[in-house]
């Protein structure tokens, strides 16, 4: 299981590139993404940064080792410009 820290279209290509090579991926989302596309595009996703600005959700590292421990991921990517 791999999740992906980042948003909108790159996180998008990594759900579809995971699902090609028969992996569960997970997104994470700041409470402003809820109702983004790369949330639904992965297999599971997870509010992140509850209390934080948009850019503060995707930059706190604590609460995204949290969801990727209780997800069960085995791998991270930090994604593109934001960890």
């Amino acid at each position: 299981k791999v999740m992906s820290c980042n948003r909108g279209e790159i996180s998008i290509r990594f759900a579809r590139a995971g699902t090609e090579l028969g992996m569960k991926t997970v997104a994470v989302y700041s409470k402003e993404d809820r109702h983004s596309l790369h949330r639904y595009k992965a297999d599971q996703a997870f509010l992140i940064g509850r209390f934080q600005s948009p850019i503060g959700a995707y930059l706190d590292i604590d609460d995204i080792i949290r969801v990727a421990v209780e997800a069960g991921v085995d791998a991270i990517h930090p994604g593109y410009g934001l960890l």
